[in-house]
């Protein structure tokens, strides 16, 4: 018998540059790792102990029912969860309110953070991004209850609107493909845009869904939010400047990077977001995807010990570059004490992998 997941398609179209008629891929960019490489990773046993509670820096935090003007309010929730207030909307990108990020409620990673915001405290959500299907980015039980309490727009990659359907009670999602440009209000629009990952939720559904970077036009500026990514010498990066102009405030992922033989083709390390950030010539950058979850084999910290060596190493001011924890407030317009950031050059040198001695 056919498994159910390959009888299924999750999205029909015309080939494309990064969609071959079935599965989705990364142009001229690395597949994820098979079998062997996970068995490698296994085997060699370098997970790295993390403790029952890692708590944050902040207090929870309880946001404002709207935020209008040109000003800009973002929220920490943890791991990639974040909800931004601007143009009087509330939207929130890859919420998870979950205690484990898995198929199972009593198995998996488990949380080593609360949320940053009780679910209760929210404000009226307006629209739900979401960058692709992983579990720890694509929540059933925090998707269905938001659709129950607040009925927003679902604004997803194409294919993930056929996964949000089958949900309890159905939830209707607007599919996206990269380049796409939706408006969500009359002062904010999001335009879809390439990530270097993958997408699953099971055994046989690997690429079937897209995976993406959302960046969105508001009235504080220019917001470059990227889920996963691999950083694959910052290709995206350079484009997306190149596409937009540096944003005002950009969220880059910083976790989730060892071992690097099988983690590099889709999560970047902190070195590798940073110059992400001198790239895209971003104004302010918080780094996500760290410290909730254990999912690879780095310690709970090592994403802050990493990032403070590459702000070094890049010339990139402490206050430019700031680790997301749960409940951090991040607000926009911003004064800052020092310069703002040029665009990195592409050269052998800021394109290459991160050597291994930094891990060290």
């Amino acid at each position: 018998m056919t498994p159910r997941f390959r009888r299924r398609r999750f999205y029909k179209g015309p080939p494309s540059d990064h969609f071959d008629g079935h599965r989705f891929f990364n142009p001229d960019g690395e597949l994820p790792k098979g079998l062997g490489a996970v068995l490698r990773w296994r085997l060699e046993g370098k997970r790295q102990p993390w403790p029952e509670s890692f708590p944050s820096r902040y207090e929870q935090d309880r946001p404002p029912a709207r935020v209008g003007g040109d000003r800009l309010r973002l929220v920490c929730v943890g791991h990639a969860s974040l909800l931004l207030q601007t143009g009087g909307l509330n939207i929130l990108f890859d919420p998870v309110w979950s205690e484990r990020c898995s198929p199972f409620p009593n198995l998996g990673p488990k949380r080593h953070q609360p949320p940053g915001i009780a679910f209760d405290d929210l404000p009226p959500i307006d629209v739900v991004l979401v960058t692709h299907s992983h579990y720890d980015h694509l929540d059933q039980p925090t998707l269905e209850q938001l659709q129950r309490r607040h009925r927003p727009r679902f604004i997803v990659p194409l294919g993930v609107d056929t996964l949000l359907r089958g949900f309890s009670g159905g939830i209707t999602a607007e599919a996206y493909d990269w380049g796409d440009r939706v408006r969500l209000g009359d002062e904010v629009a999001v335009t879809l845009d390439p990530a270097h990952h993958w997408s699953a939720r099971g055994v046989f559904d690997r690429r079937l869904t897209l995976w993406t970077t959302f960046v969105l036009e508001t009235p504080a500026g220019l917001v470059y939010c990227s889920g996963d990514t691999g950083f694959f010498g910052g290709v995206n990066y350079r484009a997306a400047f190149e596409r937009f102009g540096a944003p005002k405030l950009a969220v880059l992922p910083i976790g989730a990077y060892l071992p690097r033989f099988f983690m590099h083709p889709q999560h970047q390390d902190p070195d590798e977001a940073v110059r992400g950030a001198r790239f895209l010539g971003a104004e302010l950058t918080i780094g996500s995807h760290w410290g909730c979850w254990q999912l690879t084999d780095e310690a709970a910290d090592d994403p802050l010990r990493l990032l403070d060596a590459a702000l070094k190493r890049w010339d990139v001011p402490a206050e430019r570059f700031q680790a997301g924890w749960p409940g951090m407030v991040v607000e926009l317009p911003a004064t800052f004490e020092t310069p703002p950031l040029q665009p990195l050059t592409a050269t052998p040198e800021t394109t290459r992998p991160t050597p291994e001695a930094l891990f060290v």
